[in-house]
């Protein structure tokens, strides 16, 4: 325990990176490590860059004082890579992991090969907040840490509720909200609540799903044009694959995003024996043995071939 604050204590420039399209778990890793490593050396430049930071989880950073969504191309002492399975999934800071004097990665895929210099990796652990929790020193944890720590465990564990949630899981989540943070609070706003255009968005995309398999497979697609109709943006896509995958008889959800001419971003769940992460890998992306997902290019019929082709190898 406190590897972080070892291994950043001789590092004067610090960046904190996670991956593109940032989830709860991210971004509450970000946060964490953040303010963790700003109180206990409060002389060292430490910087967070993300892609961007989803509304949802906005009130993490009230004043937008520690979030920026540029980068330049200067060189770091330490780099610490949040909830990132490889370096390309760093976007636009990827330059700057390279460049580091010294890398550092805390994940939990199951498709991270230990890319840095010094890897904290878990693949059994519900979420990265989970496996920073045990990198940090109880006594330096404040609220925003537990605050953001909790967050980003409730968002990847689906509220307890996925089968990467273990003892160990709900241990760290029970100490944190001993320490009285509004956990019903969080459960609400970062993972249950939702904006009209959301809900316009999840009933549009369920009334266009089909299923294959015998039923056992769900599939659905998000057009350019409906996010243009509903005024949608990505962020706006969350949870709508895990809403398929609730679907009654269903094994395996899929939803396909539109994010340019014949590309597409493939959100994959499963329930019981399909090993998406496989599938996920097939195509040059990854993920978890249930949540898994890549980018396919093609028309969106060749997509859906391609990839029932793959999990036809595991559908019962």
């Amino acid at each position: 325990m406190n590897e972080l604050r070892i291994l950043s204590e001789e590092a004067n420039d610090i960046l904190i990176a996670g991956h593109i399209r940032p989830d709860g778990d991210c971004v509450g890793a970000c946060i964490a490590a953040y303010h963790y490593l700003h109180n206990i050396y409060p002389e060292k430049n430490i910087e967070v860059y993300l892609e961007n930071t989803p509304e949802t989880f906005a009130f993490m950073d009230k004043d937008n004082a520690i979030i920026s969504h540029t980068i330049t191309d200067k060189q770091y002492d330490l780099f610490l890579a949040l909830d990132t399975s490889s370096p390309d999934r760093l976007g636009e800071a990827q330059k700057n992991f390279f460049r580091a004097k010294m890398t550092m990665c805390v994940d939990h895929h199951i498709s991270n090969r230990s890319y840095a210099g010094h890897n904290f990796i878990e693949p059994d652990a519900s979420s990265a907040c989970e496996v920073l929790y045990g990198l940090m020193a109880d006594e330096d944890i404040d609220f925003a840490i537990e605050e953001a720590l909790y967050i980003g465990i409730i968002f990847d564990s689906g509220v307890f509720r996925y089968s990467n949630t273990s003892k160990k899981t709900m241990e760290i989540a029970g100490t944190l909200m001993e320490k009285g943070i509004p956990f019903w609070n969080y459960i609400d706003k970062c993972f249950y609540e939702r904006t009209y255009t959301q809900a316009q968005l999840l009933g549009r995309t369920l009334l266009a799903s089909m299923r294959v398999f015998d039923g056992k497979c769900i599939v659905a697609t998000i057009t350019r044009r409906m996010m243009e109709f509903y005024g949608a943006k990505t962020e706006d896509i969350e949870g709508i694959v895990d809403q398929l995958r609730i679907t009654k008889g269903i094994e395996v959800a899929i939803l396909l995003h539109e994010t340019d001419e014949q590309c597409y971003k493939v959100s994959m769940r499963s329930n019981d024996y399909v090993d998406v992460g496989k599938v996920a890998s097939y195509f040059n992306g990854g993920g978890h043995v249930k949540a898994a997902g890549c980018t396919m290019l093609g028309s969106i019929h060749d997509v859906i071939n391609n990839l029932t082709e793959q999990l036809a190898f595991q559908m019962k």
